[in-house]
């Protein structure tokens, strides 16, 4: 809701100020949808020529997310760390074989069903039990664990990354599709040359129109949409942070409350429960596991 209204402060703005300042508008917007079609289609073109369909679909279903922000709040984060203490005592108290029936199969598990939220999640589900299964088959070197965890989030991050890349690479050429536009105004208009002043005038109008609305939807829109989405990107990338740092805390062994700890500490700042709301959540657990 605030980049829809940042983008609408914008317009305001930037089409308010031409209009009070003596411009007129009329000619303006009887050249942007054909401009707009033209610039853009181009650019989505570029996007098109130079990704798979997969990257295409991601690209475009990203769009949700610049408008939405971030997946992960604070409660969101208190009961991924209340779940990874629950699994990480268990595993400390009755070994790691006490959590196969969790992790074979959590839809099944109470523990899983007790977060319905994270059980929803399939990425973090998936790597919760992925590594939980790897330590009950003993390969419980943390070192190692740490290392493999690391190099799949980065491999993770680089992927849910290439939309905001692509907006971005976008946004780098729209300036230029802008002139591309401008100039196929200028062979028009000069292609009637021999029109009145008056006419000749709203056809180079309508031409610089191309490199206006071009820099307009670089700088101006599609610029700091691609922006917020490497945010909220990198932001949720900070919740399966989170479950490595707990993980491996668990792996070098800290107790439960600690390894938990350690994981709070991983939690973007403005998410981040206190000492205190983390402890009072997880004494409040009741699981019938």
């Amino acid at each position: 809701m605030l980049t829809l209204g940042g983008l609408a402060f914008l317009l305001v703005c930037v089409f308010g100020v031409f209009v009070a300042s003596g411009g007129a508008i009329g000619p303006l917007m009887k050249a942007l949808p054909l401009e707009f079609i033209t610039i853009g289609g181009a650019a989505f073109g570029t996007l098109v020529a130079g990704n798979s369909i997969h990257h295409i679909k991601h690209t475009l279903g990203d769009f949700k997310k610049v408008l939405k922000g971030g997946l992960f709040q604070k409660a969101d984060y208190t009961n991924l760390l209340c779940l990874l203490f629950y699994l990480v005592r268990l595993a400390t108290t009755k070994g790691a074989m006490a959590l196969e029936a969790h992790i074979e199969r959590p839809e099944e598990s109470p523990v899983f069903q007790h977060f319905p939220a994270i059980l929803k999640n399939r990425h973090a589900t998936a790597i919760i039990c992925d590594y939980l299964r790897m330590v009950g088959m003993n390969a419980d070197d943390p070192h190692q664990i740490e290392d493999v965890m690391a190099r799949e989030l980065r491999k993770t991050l680089t992927e849910e990354l290439h939309g905001a890349h692509n907006l971005q690479v976008m946004a780098d050429g729209l300036p230029a599709l802008g002139i591309v536009a401008a100039v196929l105004g200028v062979i028009k208009t000069m292609a009637h040359i021999s029109q009145p002043p008056a006419i000749l005038g709203e056809m180079i109008g309508e031409a610089l129109t191309g490199t206006f609305l071009g820099v307009l939807l670089a700088y101006g829109i599609v610029g700091p949409c691609a922006v917020r989405l490497r945010g909220v990107v990198e932001e949720d990338s900070k919740y399966f942070e989170v479950i490595r740092a707990v993980l491996v805390a668990h792996l070098h062994g800290n107790a439960p409350q600690v390894s938990v700890e350690i994981g709070r500490k991983m939690v973007p700042n403005m998410h981040m429960p206190s000492f205190q709301e983390l402890e009072d959540s997880v004494k409040s657990l009741k699981i019938g596991a």
